[in-house]
């Protein structure tokens, strides 16, 4: 096989990464293993990080992996086999269920769906539940980090490992076989594939955790499955209003941070950054989904995330507007989150002490109590409102409990701003 002359090191990270999904889902597919081919893919990933820099980039890298991959899980079954074929002739009898066979190599004529399609709605498994097939399935498609996921679902990460380790369980408990389901099937695990999509995006957008405020490779990553699942569903309203979020919230993304990547706040952002073509589509995909008469939580999200794009200055946004939006959004969803961005819409409409009024009910919600998104809110509206000594210790409150390193510097940022100006 020739090579390529070897590109950064960063470089073949990115496309690992990338390239991840898509072979997992083409070795569960031969293999049908969820498990097995989840070890084999790692390994593989292993040997490309080592290799590819050393050596030179395969001119197929995927199908460099997924040659690597079948490698290992063919030699880890034929080895299963030697030793049950040992331990049947001590006895001297080998069952026939012992007779693994193992499976014919693809040929240039194997199935080409996307896999890392595939993969996400073979992950939402009729023997999960949606929370775990969820978490399973960013898992396996978005590639994010058991602590990762549990900061999206807000629950501690060592119950999040153990969610995933009884997913994995379940389904080989199932005997469902994984595979690409019926369009009836489908239908049942949509809710859940467009829940995973949503949680890759925005981890992608704003990441929990480390020096980088987003992650390019996951938002863009979850813009191409949703873009797949809505050619695949284009009449659907929800699906069309998840894909108008993404390109509306995406649209954004070079204006959000400054030069030393540094978090610029909405209402700061320089809008000629912002990505016009992006919005016109989400825009237009947003309003005929809207069109269409049932009217979900996605597309409610994606016309509050086009009010904001629309205004050429962030003066100029329809905040009563936003506000009827969230609630509507209220009243079908119960995400703490949504009730959080409704007081701050509730704050630009009718001032700070109404914004802060709502809070008080999250406080006692388990799921958000804690969070650092609740203190950040409380300290801007407690500004807003002109308790600098408040807003202060709020800022440094919630810069102590972000583990994303440009979140820490703005909350700090604030804070110092607004002590200074006390003396």
């Amino acid at each position: 096989m020739s090579v390529s002359a070897a590109p950064p090191d960063k470089r073949i990270e990115h496309l690992l990464r990338d390239l991840a999904p898509q072979v997992l889902g083409a070795t569960i597919r031969r293999f049908r293993d969820f498990g097995a081919s989840e070890d084999a893919v790692q390994e593989a990933l292993i040997a490309a990080a080592a290799q590819w820099p050393r050596e030179g980039q395969p001119d197929d890298p995927r199908a460099w992996l997924i040659q690597v991959a079948s490698r290992r899980i063919t030699d880890h079954v034929r080895s299963e086999v030697a030793r049950r074929r040992r331990e049947a002739y001590v006895v001297s009898l080998v069952p026939p269920e012992l007779q693994l066979a193992l499976p014919a190599d693809s040929d240039e004529h194997e199935e080409r769906e996307d896999d890392a399609l595939v993969l996400l709605f073979m992950c939402c498994h009729p023997a999960l539940s949606t929370s775990s097939a969820i978490a399973l399935t960013l898992r396996a498609v978005g590639g994010l980090t058991t602590s990762e996921i549990a900061n999206a679902f807000l629950v501690p990460e060592a119950t999040m490992a153990q969610r995933i380790s009884r997913a994995k369980q379940s389904i080989k408990a199932s005997g469902v076989p994984f595979q690409m389901p019926t369009p009836e099937d489908r239908a049942q695990r949509l809710g859940a594939v467009l829940h995973v999509l949503y949680l890759i995006f925005n981890e992608g957008y704003t990441t929990s955790s480390g020096n980088e405020l987003r992650r390019s490779d996951l938002s863009s990553e979850a813009i191409r499955l949703t873009r797949l699942v809505h050619a695949l569903l284009p009449e659907d309203g929800e699906v069309s209003g998840l894909l108008a979020l993404m390109l509306l919230t995406d649209a954004r993304r070079a204006a959000r941070t400054g030069p030393a990547g540094e978090l610029i706040p909405l209402t700061e952002q320089d809008r000629a950054l912002w990505d016009a073509p992006a919005i016109t589509e989400g825009v237009a995909l947003v309003s005929a989904a809207l069109s269409g008469g049932s009217v979900g939580t996605y597309q409610l999200q994606a016309a509050i995330a086009a009010v904001h794009d629309e205004a050429p200055r962030a003066e100029d946004t329809d905040w009563p507007q936003i506000l009827a939006l969230y609630g509507l959004l209220m009243r079908m969803s119960d995400n703490p989150m949504v009730t959080l961005n409704h007081a701050i819409a509730m704050a630009m409409v009718h001032g700070p002490a109404a914004g802060l009024e709502l809070l008080k009910a999250l406080d006692a919600d388990a799921r958000l109590a804690g969070h650092h998104r609740l203190d950040a809110v409380r300290a801007h509206l407690l500004e807003r409102a002109g308790d600098r000594e408040g807003a202060i210790a709020y800022y440094r409150k919630a810069a102590g409990r972000t583990a994303s390193i440009p979140e820490q510097h703005y909350l700090m940022t604030q804070a110092a701003r607004l002590s200074e100006a006390e003396t």
